[in-house]
């Protein structure tokens, strides 16, 4: 029997959607208003889910805390109030839509996560979200 356990976490980041070999009219008429030079802001909603057999000792699928910590440590404290184009070192040459954010956050969690399933949904607003498993 194989179940989905989530957590739920929340950070606070800025960014600006461009490319630096195009010219600010390229980057305006593609990214609109997100490519704005002075950055803009969200409110990331995130919901890390791994999926995996219950253990017959604990009757756990992960250990909430466990998930609760390692989403504290390699994610909140991350990206949390930061300027993703400035300073994430993950984006220095990555455009940070909402899916590379989702894609690197992925990639963050993964190596503590190998006997699980991961799967990454991230709200940038509360109607636009990505999911990202990996494949």
């Amino acid at each position: 029997m194989r179940l989905k356990v989530s957590r739920k976490a929340h950070f606070n980041a800025a960014h600006r959607l461009y490319r630096k070999d195009w010219n600010d009219e390229k980057n305006r008429a593609v990214f609109g208003k997100c490519s704005n030079p002075h950055y803009h802001g969200h409110n990331y909603d995130l919901i890390v889910s791994v999926t995996g057999e219950i253990d017959p000792e604990t009757g756990f699928v992960i250990d909430l805390k466990i998930l609760k910590n390692l989403v504290q440590q390699e994610i909140e404290e991350h990206l949390d109030h930061k300027n993703l184009n400035i300073e994430v070192p993950e984006f220095k040459d990555l455009n940070p839509t909402v899916e590379n954010i989702a894609v690197v956050i992925y990639n963050r969690l993964k190596p503590h996560l190998l006997k699980f399933d991961l799967e990454v949904v991230l709200y940038e607003t509360p109607r636009n979200f990505v999911t990202y498993r990996g494949e």
